[in-house]
């Protein structure tokens, strides 16, 4: 028996490198390799392989199906906003506000602003998404995101002229 407190090894797990070389009788390797030798290149892949990030399918397909809806959306808001009077009409009728649209001037501008901000920020966001998408990452947030952010902007466009109009004061003022 021996002086050594550990268990009798099994697999050769306190073999030195010599000892494990002489039970496999692997010649012992040779002085080091002179300076002037390359180490091997690590193995290209082939052209053919697939990349190492799954397609996310249904990733492209919710987020081309949003920016479809969104694009539906602004082209069908763009026209009530060019005719701010009668959108602004509208919704005064549908907030129970008697009387008519009258501030039709800075309404017609802040319509057409509100418009603008439509279509600019659906392109934004559609090349925002199209960019992410293209680099094979999460992308279907960015519509819902430029959604709200676009429809914020347009809401605050909208209101301007809206709360700036003297009847919707004296209508709300009042409570008709």
């Amino acid at each position: 028996m021996s002086d050594d407190p550990r268990p009798r090894p099994q697999y050769g797990e306190y073999a030195t490198p010599e000892q494990q070389r002489a039970a496999i009788r692997q010649p012992e390797p040779e002085s080091e390799p002179a300076a002037s030798f390359d180490p091997p290149h690590p193995p290209t892949a082939p052209a053919t392989t697939v990349a190492a990030r799954p397609t996310r399918m249904a990733d492209r397909i919710i987020t081309v199906a949003l920016l479809a809806y969104g694009l539906v959306t602004v082209v069908g808001a763009i026209p009530q906003l060019v005719d701010f009077s009668s959108f602004a009409d509208t919704w005064m009728e549908v907030a129970g506000v008697d009387g008519e649209f009258t501030n039709t001037a800075q309404g017609a501008l802040w319509g057409g602003v509100g418009a603008a901000v439509f279509a600019v920020g659906w392109v934004l966001t559609a090349a925002w998404a199209w960019w992410s998408l293209a680099r094979r990452r999460v992308s279907w947030w960015i519509p819902l995101v430029g959604a709200i952010v676009t429809f914020v902007i347009v809401s605050v466009c909208l209101v301007i002229p809206i709360f700036g109009d003297p009847g919707l004061v004296r209508g709300l003022a009042f409570g008709s």
